[in-house]
């Protein structure tokens, strides 16, 4: 087990606490994501965390395919979806690079409150463009650590960077922008055609991008 993976599954049991102060902008960007999904998308969920989101999407759509690198955090998703007797959404132990993921295999792609955490950003993008079918959706939203927070956030913030620095969060956690989520996309050859700033005590950046028909 890798220190990334021995991190989240040790915060999966607190993890939908903790994040019960950004509800806010839980709640917004799922119903911002809704609005572009149909009933035949089949949808991964990329970071799938304790699956409350593949869970509501599910609903709307064909199938959606949760996965995250926690073993624990799949548990959890796994009983929500049995507990909510939601059929077509299912959970996996993976990372969006294994090679059992086909490419254009993917109507949409989501990559909720993760993309500030992985060691490469833009070998992500790159990969979900391959994961993707032409005019696929590429919809996430990323805290802005760079951007406006409350006092108190901040003074976590620098908590958490000084626990990265000597290596007691095993995870990099990036002080993004808005300006950098949209160079990240744009450089993925990704159509932006929805974005939206959002903030309750901390900025999170909200985005759906479109991988165009011909490359």
């Amino acid at each position: 087990m890798s220190n990334s993976e021995d991190f989240w599954d040790k915060a999966s049991k607190d993890y939908d606490k903790t994040e019960e102060r950004f509800e806010y902008i839980h709640v917004k960007s799922r119903e911002n994501a809704v609005r572009h999904l149909i009933e035949n998308d089949i949808v991964l969920d990329y970071g799938c965390g304790t699956g409350t989101a593949s869970c509501e999407f599910a609903k709307y759509v064909s199938s959606v395919h949760g996965i995250d690198i926690s073993s624990k955090m799949i548990e959890l998703a796994n009983k929500k979806a049995l507990a909510g007797k939601i059929e077509n959404v299912n959970f996996e132990k993976a990372e969006i690079f294994d090679n059992k993921f086909e490419q254009g295999s993917f109507d949409v792609i989501l990559a909720f409150n993760m993309l500030h955490t992985v060691p490469n950003p833009k070998d992500v993008v790159q990969r979900i463009w391959e994961l993707l079918k032409p005019e696929g959706l590429f919809i996430s939203v990323t805290p802005c650590l760079g951007q406006k927070m409350s006092f108190l956030v901040s003074i976590q913030i620098q908590l958490v960077r000084i626990l990265c620095t000597f290596g007691i969060i095993p995870i990099p956690i990036r002080r993004l922008k808005s300006a950098d989520i949209d160079e990240l996309v744009g450089n993925g050859n990704f159509h932006t055609i929805e974005s939206e700033e959002l903030f309750k005590d901390a900025s999170s950046y909200f985005v759906v991008a479109k991988k165009p028909q011909d490359p």
